[in-house]
């Protein structure tokens, strides 16, 4: 018998920088934003960052937070 394992929401993964998080249950229901605010705790440089969706071929989610550059002075 088949579990229901392939039925659940595809996966959705965040990546910062060359960090790559495969997101889990917890996050699936939070839009870009609030995810943001959830990892800006840890990853101060997503506070600014833009965030770039893509859905890979096998319905992934890929969430991508690419930071600004900065100004100094």
């Amino acid at each position: 018998m088949m579990s229901d394992q392939n039925l659940t929401q595809p996966a959705r993964i965040l990546k910062i920088g060359a960090t790559r998080i495969v997101a889990d249950a917890s996050m699936a229901a939070l839009d870009p934003e609030q995810i943001r605010t959830l990892l800006k705790l840890s990853y101060p440089e997503v506070t600014n960052a833009t965030v770039r969706e893509t859905t890979l071929e096998d319905g992934t989610q890929v969430l991508e937070f690419l930071s600004q550059p900065g100004r100094k002075g």
